[in-house]
């Protein structure tokens, strides 16, 4: 049967253009319920089997199925994909509501529907000839999808009494939060339920209930009614107002350190307003981090600079927000008029950016109370009202919340619990929960995936050496840390027959063994990068790949992609090529080995002697760009030593680097900086490059302070006066001092990003101080260094090209995942280093160490202990204590404690102890022993570990 729509539409170019839409329908769509000898075709997909009768259920005791409308599928995923619920009907009608309106919901229930163990089918009812409805005269979009639903649940239940003798036919129940929805459906006669009316029947699984969503729709009661924050803008009125300019749509940016302070970075071009600061409770306006918002920029007249004040959310329960009226006093700080920035408020949400949130349930202090607060493991995250049954069994675990919604008359969001992670403190427990909340992929490869990966055992064939040249002559080596299985790069150094050098950095051909568009291809894109925890390693290719054919161990054969240079001896590039090639490596050496070698006045073999030619280019390379304005910054890096029975830490250290640490950046800087002029030439719109942004003169003021307190001073107009000004840092009496500026200097940068070069003019890496970047060298790790393969593949003749690598929009898609992923990946590596210092602390008795103070904040300061790379706040103030008489000074910046007077870069000690009483909270806490504050006794107040600051302030200067 064929359905058709005519009508006409006009054209740009003001024609008339007649559009003619066809609609077949068919009457062989099956059921999909198992033993239905009605349905004339085949099943196409899992049987349905009715749930079995439950005679406790006090709706539905006799067997049936759930048919679920759209609300249901967006607000209760979690619900729909709990093992307990399964024969879910999910119409076509449905699944397409869905798919507009939430592409990561849609993904989950096409998950679903494809675990054959849950039996869920998609039954397409716009193609059913009795199920089809269209649209009639008055009648909007939803209401027609509304009466499409409605009628799909009345056909089914006809439909299951003619398949069905017995009057215990299977009912279809139809699923609704919709009210209106469900009167409607009960008049024509359809079994119709909310969801939380069908899930509090099922006795014989009660935790569901804390599953459901908490939606106003739904009756859920809110404590106060009384307006805390400002009615949130509707979408058609903000984007009205962006375009009229009087409103700006930016990303909305928690502080960790305060948490009634943001800043929202405004999409465009407009630098005067490119940042701008939110303070308080309505200012802020229910934004949580990462949603993209609209804001009304403040008069100057109410401009604010950004606080100095460390402010921690320890609300209660209530919706009280007195006390918060009285800390937002505290961030006004008597300041002069240069350091007020553009500030403003949230009217409006554009886009939420939610997700499952890792964290401890706070449990109320009101007896039998279902209701208690979710603190999130990530500061900028604001804490969350959940209800649950089960709060003495979650108390002391990890647990998973999603966010429901977020009433203007409750001090904080509503949602529900998803899932119990384990205990506090579990090794396993903790490394999940890192994962998942910086949304690390780790699940293991799928079949799909690795069924592209080489079958074992593998060498290099004569079609492998196509257009590759064979290099298995040279003297290759590799050098790199400790126990290192993933080895993408080796090097040689010769002298020719000319007397000039010929240099060759090697990487691993992983593009030879990835190929565009199949599954090992599109899951190496979606992880991006190889993720480093301590004691364990989130691959980003399959182990196969990643510790074996695209390793370059010693002694076997390997397929690689080389730059080659010829150089004289002063390091001048004189010719540059590169090749596809294979090689075997001569040694596999860390970088104390590969230095014992250099050092060595006995050793003078081949790989030694590649080794101190490759050191001393190096040297001569690394003046030249630190000559150029390149800049030395520094941040402190720890190395556990673990018991190898435990796997607990039994010591820490920061690393050590070594000349040859150094020998292998210069090469392999170079071979990036050489590959990128490369690729933009042949590919001027599509190559993928990597800048690092100049950062903007206010994130240098804490910088110029801290010097200005020292008596010395810091240039940052550029990255050469910036650099020259740190080389000049010297102290007779405090040679540490240069290392705190340099770790000062590295807070105040950009981050690295990707970019396409036909999306962007500026390509400048202003830490390396090159005028163009990329990453050729780490494809085992990295997946942008696979597509810059590719490019260059192309760009020698080596390889053929495909649709997506010359799209720019496509890649510039590509680049926004690798940015955040790498980004996600820092931060976990950071969490994972700060959760086995907590463990190294956990069975030492008290531990003094000598510690500098970084910042200087209005009630607290910031101590790094280099010993263990350790960096934690220790405040002046404590709940329900008398308070000191603090003064602060944000010129110098310096914080008076009664008499004691604390600057940046001040020797302090300080006690660390893990302090164990609280199982949920277990913190390493630091308290303040010299200098001593006559008169008070400094409270030890616990600390999280500052491993994941922001990354405008904390970024490492990555290469």
């Amino acid at each position: 049967m064929l359905k058709s729509k005519t009508f006409l539409k006009k054209t740009r170019a003001g024609g008339v253009l007649k559009i003619v839409r066809e609609h077949y329908l068919r009457d062989d769509i099956g059921c999909g319920a198992s033993g239905c000898t009605e349905c004339c075709s085949a099943l196409e997909g899992p049987a349905l089997e009715p749930q079995p009768r439950d005679p406790e259920s006090s709706l539905c005791p006799q067997p049936h199925y759930l048919l679920p409308d759209t609300n249901v599928l967006l607000h209760q995923i979690d619900i729909l994909e709990d093992p307990v619920i399964r024969n879910v009907i999910v119409l076509q009608t449905v699944l397409q509501e869905v798919r507009n309106r939430s592409a990561p919901i849609y993904k989950r229930i096409r998950d679903v529907t494809s675990d054959l163990s849950k039996h869920f089918y998609t039954f397409t009812n716009e193609h059913h000839r009795e199920t089809y409805v269209e649209q009639e005269q008055g009648e909007n979009a939803n209401d027609r999808n509304d009466r499409a639903i409605r009628v799909a649940a009345k056909w089914y239940n006809e439909h299951m009494k003619k398949i069905t003798a017995d009057e215990n036919h299977p009912q279809v129940i139809f699923i609704t939060n919709d009210l209106k929805n469900k009167e409607k459906a009960v008049e024509e006669g359809i079994l119709a339920y909310t969801c939380e009316e069908y899930i509090k029947s099922l006795i014989a699984n009660p935790e569901l209930v804390d599953r459901l969503a908490c939606l106003p729709d739904e009756g859920n009661e809110i404590e106060s009614q009384k307006v805390i924050f400002p009615e949130h803008l509707p979408l058609s009125k903000l984007q009205q107002g962006i375009k009229s300019g009087i409103y700006l749509q930016g990303t909305f940016r928690a502080s960790r350190e305060n948490y009634l302070e943001a800043t929202v970075w405004v999409h465009g071009d407009d630098e005067e307003n490119k940042e701008i600061i939110l303070q308080g409770l309505r200012n802020l306006n229910r934004a949580v981090h990462e949603d993209i918002v609209a804001v009304e920029l403040l008069p100057k007249s109410q401009w604010v600079a950004p606080s100095s004040v460390v402010l921690q959310d320890e609300g209660q329960n209530g919706d009280d927000v007195e006390d918060e009226e009285i800390k937002e006093n505290t961030l006004k700080t008597a300041i002069n008029e240069k350091m007020l920035r553009p500030s403003g408020r949230v009217v409006g949400i554009i886009k939420r950016n939610w997700r499952p949130f890792c964290g401890m349930l706070s449990k109320s202090d009101i007896k039998e109370s279902r209701r208690h607060l979710f603190t999130p493991a990530d500061k900028r995250i604001p804490r969350i009202r959940i209800e649950t049954r089960q709060a003495a069994t979650l108390e002391g675990q990890r647990i998973i919340v999603a966010i429901d919604g977020w009433p203007k008359n409750s001090r904080y969001p509503n949602g529900h619990f998803v899932k119990n992670l384990g205990s506090v403190g579990d090794k396993e427990t903790e490394t999940e929960v890192l994962l998942l909340e910086h949304d690390v992929p780790h699940q293991p490869f799928s079949q799909a995936v690795l069924s592209f990966l080489p079958k074992m055992p593998w060498s290099i064939t004569e079609e492998d050496m196509k257009n590759r040249e064979d290099l298995r002559h040279l003297c290759v080596c590799s050098v790199d840390p400790p126990k290192c299985t993933d080895i993408d790069d080796a090097l040689h150094c010769r002298e020719l027959e000319n007397g000039n050098l010929e240099v060759g950095v090697h990487i691993a051909d992983v593009s030879h063994f990835i190929r565009p568009g199949n599954a090992l291809d599109q899951e190496s894109a979606k992880r991006g990068t190889t993720v480093y925890l301590c004691e364990k390693r989130i691959d980003m290719v399959p182990e196969l790949l990643s510790s074996n054919l695209c390793s370059l161990r010693s002694n076997v054969d390997r397929l690689a992609f080389s730059c080659i240079w010829e150089m004289n001896h002063h390091a001048e590039i004189l010719k540059t090529r590169f090749t596809k090639s294979a090689i075997n490596s001569k040694a596999s050496l860390t970088y104390a080995e590969a230095q014992m070698r250099i050092d060595s006045a006995t050793m003078n073999d081949d790989i030694t002697t590649s080794l101190r030619g490759l050191n001393k280019l190096a040297k001569i390379l690394k003046r030249r760009r630190i000559d150029a304005g390149a800049l030395i910054l520094s941040s402190p890096e720890v190395r556990f030593h673990v018991d190898s029975e435990t796997h607990d830490p039994i010591d820490l250290q920061t690393k050590e680097l070594r000349e040859t640490n150094s020998m292998v950046e210069e090469f392999m800087l170079l071979a990036n900086v050489s590959v990128a002029k490369k690729i933009h030439e042949e590919f001027s719109e599509h190559a993928l490059l990597r800048k690092h942004p100049a950062p903007p003169p206010s994130n240098y003021d804490v910088l110029v302070k801290a010097a200005k307190s020292k008596n010395l001073d810091i240039k940052t107009d550029s990255a050469k006066a910036l650099a020259d000004s740190l080389d000049q840092v010297e102290s007779p009496d405090f040679p540490y001092l240069n290392t705190l500026f340099r770790i000062l200097a590295t807070r105040c940068m950009m981050q690295a990003v990707y970019f396409c070069s036909g999306m962007d003019n500026d390509f400048h890496h202003y830490g390396l101080a090159s005028p163009i970047y990329t990453h050729f060298t780490s494809p085992i790790r990295r997946y942008a260094d696979i597509i810059v393969h590719r490019l260059l593949a192309v760009a020698i003749g080596a390889d053929s090209t495909y649709p997506d690598l010359t799209n720019k929009h496509k890649l510039a898609d590509l680049c926004k995942n690798l940015n955040f992923r790498h980004k996600m990946a820092q931060y976990a590596q950071r969490a994972s280093v700060a959760f086995h210092t907590q463990l190294f602390f956990k069975n030492k008795e008290i531990v003094n160490e000598e510690a500098y103070i970084l910042f200087v904040r209005k009630n607290a300061i910031v101590v790094l202990i280099p010993k263990y790379g350790l960096e934690g706040t220790v405040f002046f103030e404590e709940k329900d204590k008398p308070k000191p008489r603090l003064a602060y000074d944000e010129e110098m910046p310096s914080l008076k404690v009664e008499d004691t007077e604390f600057h940046i870069f001040d020797r302090v000690k300080v006690k660390i102890t893990l302090d164990s009483s609280n199982l949920q909270h277990q913190k390493i806490r630091m308290s303040l022993i010299e200098p001593q504050i006559p008169g008070i006794s400094v409270p030890t107040n616990s600390t999280d570990l500052n491993i994941d600051e922001p990354e405008k302030k904390r970024s490492k200067l990555e290469n």
